[in-house]
């Protein structure tokens, strides 16, 4: 059984099955995720990538809905009994239902001895560690307690779970995107005609609320960038088609693909993009790149109260450095966004030293081959 709750979490859990069948031709493959997930075989429940949530506000006003579907989920697990459930990222979600799967398994059990009739004893795995090193760390303790293995996709993690709970096994499989693009691809080079005209490339998310909060400023800061820069290009990659008539409604004159986003990247002079698994990618493909991320009044303040980590940009984590210009919420103005770009643009030995580092980073995420890695992994929990 698998659960994915968002578009790069489908993807991710979508690999790992195909992963899986290599070994295992006959399995059969259950839970709730997305499109290409039931593409590569797996009977969904239903799809929860279109139930995702930005933010504590977002979860509140769907919280019904999430009960529903998560009720719907361990209902199945109970009916189906899988030998291993397996959460796909989507941490908030899949570490309450890990910690229900190991409740359930827990009533079988009564003064120490086993319901003699066919106990069910799966094995409950975690694939993308959540960032419980950026906020509340106390939730190691939940995972140590509930799951057999967790699969790391950052070197750092391992030993960060290590010093605190020794008794979790935790796996670095490695980055899933270091299989889903190739060297080549990173150093394809520029469409002739791009010195002249620099490419920026905007990249605001998937999501409707993500879109709603930060295309508005970059639009906004792109004005301000042809303002200074006339010749400056303009793209904008949206993961799926039903996001495009919602990102057009904006305005502003940006050429709109859906996908190929590897494509884009390779054009790219500079990018502007939200935080999160996206500048990961930038990172692979060497792009300079401005961070932005808004979201509701209450979620930001419950999150800055919470979270301990200097930045939410990946690749600056990685470095320890702020390899990357990075506005949050207020600090997310055009202007701001706007100035950072522009000094990208404008600096090409800062470019230079940006990509340096961003190589240097990217050296340390493994090489291709996560999903099987994570794959055989999981196998040998099974005797």
């Amino acid at each position: 059984m698998l659960i994915a709750g968002e578009a790069s979490g489908d993807t991710l859990a979508a690999e790992l099955v195909v992963a899986l069948r290599a070994q295992m031709p006959d399995a059969r493959f259950i839970g709730a995720g997305g499109p290409k997930m039931k593409m590569a075989g797996v009977h969904l429940e239903f799809d929860l990538t279109q139930h995702s949530a930005i933010g504590i506000s977002d979860v509140l006003k769907n919280l019904f809905a999430y009960r529903r579907l998560f009720n719907r989920l361990l209902e199945l697990a109970i009916r189906q009994k899988p030998d291993a459930v397996i959460g796909v990222d989507y941490g908030g979600f899949n570490l309450r239902f890990g910690h229900a799967i190991k409740r359930q398994v827990r009533k079988q059990f009564g003064q120490g001895r086993p319901d003699p009739s066919n106990p069910w004893l799966p094995k409950i795995i975690q694939f993308v560690s959540p960032q419980v090193w950026a906020s509340r760390p106390g939730r190691a303790n939940r995972l140590a307690a509930d799951y057999d293995l967790l699969l790391s996709i950052f070197p750092f993690e391992k030993d960060w779970y290590a010093q605190r709970v020794p008794q979790l096994r935790v796996e670095f499989v490695g980055h899933p995107m270091m299989g889903r693009f190739t060297k080549a691809e990173s150093q394809r080079p520029k469409a002739e005609g791009s010195a002249a005209a620099p490419r920026i490339l905007l990249l605001p998310g998937s999501r409707t609320a993500e879109l709603q909060r930060h295309l508005p400023v970059m639009l906004e800061a792109l004005q301000l960038i042809r303002n200074k820069m006339p010749p400056v290009k303009a793209g904008m990659v949206l993961p799926e088609a039903t996001s495009v008539q919602l990102a057009k409604s904006f305005g502003g004159d940006v050429e709109i693909q859906t996908g190929r986003l590897s494509d884009a990247l390779a054009q790219a002079d500079v990018a502007v993009s939200k935080t999160g698994t996206i500048t990961m990618e930038c990172a692979f493909f060497g792009v300079p790149t401005v961070t932005l991320y808004k979201t509701s009044w209450l979620t930001y303040q419950i999150g800055r109260r919470l979270v301990t980590v200097k930045s939410l940009t990946m690749p600056n984590l990685l470095a320890d450095e702020a390899i990357y210009p990075e506005f949050v919420q207020d600090a997310a103005t055009p202007e701001n966004i706007a100035g950072a770009a522009l000094n990208l643009l404008q600096n090409e030995p800062r470019r230079a030293q940006i990509k340096k580092r961003l190589a240097e980073v990217i050296a340390t995420l493994g090489g291709p081959g996560a999903p099987e890695r994570a794959a055989r992994a999981i196998l040998s929990l099974f005797p």
